[in-house]
């Protein structure tokens, strides 16, 4: 999300781009720390969720039916919405971080099948899963620092791959079909193009002071990561 657009950013805040080197240093620092916050609860979160008396049964009513899935993306497609329009808020901090919690917690909930099913198939899936995530987020992070390349250029790109990523996924469920390692490659691609953006947007395009919204889209883009490297592992031990 470009902050160039956003009808939420006050007028007042400086791009972290125009900014001065202690400002937009300080700007990246909160970012990345409000990131590595958001993760520590989503672990957090995991841990107590997965350790909870009768977890199967959620598991059992989130994915045991055709449409049960099928309306549990469309409950976090909302509360995603929500969130993010919080987190975007220039008006309250309070706001913003209602919006981060409330998606870091829904990212929580949607992830307890897929977890709970990679706990039973191999304990060592997820530990893995998620060191390949964090070695690839630090691998394309490190790109667009270095670099210092604006990759706003990708947003038509990753939008029209996200809805028809969407539509797959909605078919799949319908119809009853499995989509094969082919689309998990391309979601990994996708994700990896969303970390590329927004990463290039916290360095251009955010404004000072929207550290919160930063942290949410760049959170919201490592989940989408782990999602698929960790379905990639877990079909490779099926």
């Amino acid at each position: 999300m470009s902050y160039a657009d956003n009808p939420y950013a006050a007028p007042g805040y400086t791009f972290a781009a125009q900014a001065a080197a202690d400002e937009r240093a300080g700007f990246i620092a909160k970012t990345y720390a409000h990131l590595a916050g958001a993760i520590a609860v989503f672990i957090g979160l995991e841990a107590i969720l997965l350790n909870l008396p009768g977890i199967e049964n959620l598991v059992g009513m989130m994915i045991g039916t055709q449409y049960g899935w099928l309306v549990v993306l469309g409950l976090f497609m909302a509360v995603s919405w929500i969130a993010d329009s919080w987190a975007r808020s220039a008006v309250s901090p309070l706001t913003q971080y209602l919006g981060l919690g409330l998606f870091v917690a829904a990212e929580a909930v949607i992830f307890v099948p897929m977890l709970f099913i990679a706990q039973r198939v191999d304990a060592q899936i997820i530990p893995l899963a998620g060191a390949t995530t964090l070695i690839l987020l630090g691998v394309l992070t490190t790109v667009v620092f270095v670099t210092r390349k604006d990759f706003s250029f990708l947003r038509t790109i990753l939008m029209f791959g996200g809805f028809a990523a969407l539509g797959l996924i909605a078919v799949a469920i319908l119809f009853g079909f499995s989509l094969g390692p082919i689309f998990t490659y391309a979601m990994i691609a996708l994700a990896c193009g969303y970390i590329l953006y927004d990463t290039s947007n916290v360095l251009h395009h955010y404004r000072i002071g929207q550290h919160v919204a930063a942290a949410l889209a760049l959170f919201a883009s490592v989940a989408l990561l782990f999602w698929y490297i960790l379905r990639l592992f877990l079909a490779s031990r099926r």
